[in-house]
């Protein structure tokens, strides 16, 4: 018998795969161009990859044009009958991302308005690679820019980066509330096995926070890369209830200390 007859069979590394979470409602002006640029960004770098929709009770057709780009490109849709908010649709569709991908591949969030530039996506990614856990898209580091965006909202998220980032300060992290992130598989698999059904429990846009304090005590490696916001994209009014939100992210704020 030859040596060549007693090697072991090596069988092909399975590529890492990116997994992008959109939670959409009502985005038809805009899905259909967003998820292109996202084909276009990753598969120019040949990276595999899967969109992970979840249409929030849409009620303008969002869910037909998703379904008539997933003839040429690797989504899956999944919808909630009736508008649950913000936290349910990122909670569902990171508890998908994360039940499907192995430890090593990157989950990927951003708003499915087209104000998050995918090509942006390849950055955070390498960074993940190169050793970071969580990376965040931020508007406060040098580069950045936010286009459109009024100057009471700017305010706001400004004051919110500064509240928490003396309340909660978090190494390499500036900006809490964006929700264009980039997190290795296993640190949200890690989470969700340590908080079980707490992990992902808020109903707002004051989940983003909340998902960074959880991620806090676990000893992670976060990152920021410059960001720029591009408001001027977005067709129709906020979703968000700005005051609401201001109150719902304060609350989270003094829910914050009892895990520190």
């Amino acid at each position: 018998m030859s040596n060549a007859d007693t090697l072991p069979i090596r069988l092909p590394r399975r590529k890492r795969k990116v997994y992008v979470v959109l939670p959409a409602f009502n985005e038809a002006a805009r899905i259909g161009r967003l998820l292109t640029n996202i084909d276009e960004a990753l598969g120019e770098e040949s990276l595999d990859y899967q969109i992970l929709i979840v249409d929030d009770g849409s009620t303008d057709g969002t869910a037909e044009i998703v379904g008539q780009c997933a003839a040429s490109m690797p989504i899956d849709l999944r919808r909630h009958v009736h508008n649950q908010g913000l936290g349910a649709t990122i909670r569902d569709g990171l508890l998908a991302a994360a039940e499907s991908a192995d430890a090593h591949d990157v989950i990927v969030t951003m708003d499915a308005d087209d104000t998050h530039t995918p090509g942006l996506i390849l950055r955070m990614v390498r960074l993940i690679r190169e050793g970071h856990d969580v990376v965040i898209a931020s508007r406060y580091q040098p580069g950045s820019r936010t286009i459109g965006v009024p100057w009471s909202r700017r305010l706001l998220s400004y004051g919110a980066s500064w509240l928490f980032r003396v309340c909660y300060p978090i190494s390499g992290v500036r900006d809490y509330t964006c929700g264009y992130r980039a997190y290795r598989a296993d640190v949200l698999q890690q989470a969700i096995a340590h908080y079980g059904s707490d992990f992902l429990n808020q109903d707002g846009f004051q989940c983003m926070v909340d998902i960074l304090l959880k991620l806090r005590p676990l000893h992670l490696v976060f990152g920021e890369v410059p960001f720029i916001l591009r408001y001027d994209y977005k067709e129709g009014a906020t979703k968000m209830r700005v005051w609401r939100t201001v109150r719902q992210t304060l609350v989270v704020l003094v829910q914050g200390k009892f895990r520190r």
